[in-house]
């Protein structure tokens, strides 16, 4: 192995992708080397780029998902943009796309359309609802795929009018996750068969598969798990309590020795473990608002730095409730070296490291590209001339 040879290094990924899903999972599979070709319109380019403005004039959700990608401009409804995607198709090892349903096919960058002519190219589709069945050409967005998901019915407070879809855009993110282990998996199938597949994720079934314990709580027609806030619906304690000076500290009990050591070591009342209301956790859970007032008052005598110490010389687990700039200073990220800076037309960037990491290598952390940045690298690198390359754009099919 050379020094720092990434898994990837050698693959060439091209995607046709906008928003999130498709984004997050190429900008992984750059991380561990791949060569990440990003397709955008002429003039607009992934409309991610237009839906804020608050990294220097970026928006966050592209900064976030778009570094050590090449930005190549095309318009693939103009003849001879098919004819640069074909030799660029030629080449690449991946396809991964996340246009409106049906719209790769009649561009025909269908698997079956591409296998014949490139049968080592492994094609990735990305849509709200999968290949057939009724909702397949139905729009897709991430807050819809938590309301079908079944997200929205366990999260928030009680009663309808409380639900809450989260924070951040899971739906799509748990679809480019599928798409990138999916991706990961199909290039090792290819090194066993020497043949291209097809991978059909789905943002519904991919947020489903992340259902799977409030759905299994509801097996067979019993009630689901209710909504409760930041707080477990089915562990308790779990979740935020106030303190004495306006603090609030995150606590989790997972079982009877811990039970047994927050009443001791806590809430200094050990007759508390054996009250029958509360010696398991179903009844603490039936029981919660009795007892989460006497965990309340408990902690009003106390700050929330006491309230932690406590909880830490007891062994329960506990946390403070960041907002973003609490993750920014964070010192643990600080602490494990987390950060890296990366180009970006607005200058250098904090981006944080791939989680997963590996000793064997340093993950690719290049910039995030400007719009068409690489554009006249890669067709000359294609082999277009400057000449052809001008008449290209006076065209605007690049």
């Amino acid at each position: 192995m050379t020094a720092n040879q990434r898994p990837l290094d050698g693959i060439t990924v091209v995607s046709l992708e906008h928003a999130i899903a498709a984004p997050f999972c190429t900008r992984q599979l750059a991380d561990l080397g791949a060569r990440v070709i990003k397709i955008e319109r002429p003039g607009a380019g992934d409309f991610a780029r237009g839906y804020d403005e608050r990294v220097r004039g970026l928006a966050s959700h592209f900064v976030w998902t778009n570094r050590s990608k090449e930005s190549l401009t095309l318009d693939l409804k103009q003849d001879e943009a098919g004819d640069i995607l074909e030799h660029l198709l030629a080449d690449a090892d991946v396809l991964v796309q996340n246009l409106a349903p049906g719209a790769a096919s009649r561009m025909g960058l269908s698997f079956e359309a591409l296998h014949e002519r490139f049968p080592r190219l492994i094609v990735c589709d990305i849509s709200g609802y999968g290949e057939g069945g009724p909702y397949e050409k139905k729009k897709a967005y991430d807050l819809l795929i938590q309301s079908e998901g079944g997200f929205l019915s366990v999260t928030g407070g009680p009663g309808d009018d409380q639900m809450a879809k989260a924070g951040c855009s899971i739906a799509d993110i748990s679809a480019g996750m599928y798409a990138y282990s999916g991706i990961l998996s199909a290039l090792l199938l290819r090194g066993k068969t020497g043949k291209g597949s097809r991978i059909d994720v789905s943002m519904l079934e991919s947020l489903v598969e992340w259902m799977g314990y409030p759905m299994y709580y509801a097996f067979d027609g019993a009630p689901q798990p209710p909504r409760a806030g930041a707080a477990h619906s089915t562990i308790y304690p779990y979740g935020p309590f106030p303190t004495g000076d306006g603090g609030t500290v995150m606590l989790g009990l997972q079982n009877e020795r811990e039970w047994a050591a927050f009443c001791d070591k806590v809430l200094l009342t050990p007759g508390l473990a054996a009250d029958e209301r509360f010696s398991a956790n179903f009844k603490r859970s039936a029981n919660r608002e009795v007892l989460r007032q006497i965990i309340v008052d408990s902690f009003a005598q106390l700050t929330a730095e006491a309230v932690i110490q406590r909880l830490e010389e007891a062994q329960i687990a506990s946390a403070r409730v960041n907002d973003m700039q609490g993750v920014w200073d964070h010192p643990q990220l600080k602490a494990r070296d987390s950060w890296r800076e990366v180009d970006s037309p607005a200058g250098k960037l904090p981006s944080l490291l791939p989680p997963a990491r590996n000793a064997a290598f340093t993950p690719r952390m290049d910039g995030v590209p400007g719009l068409g940045q690489h554009t006249e690298a890669i067709l000359k690198g294609l082999g277009y001339s400057t000449e052809t390359l001008e008449q290209l754009r006076a065209r605007r099919v690049v």
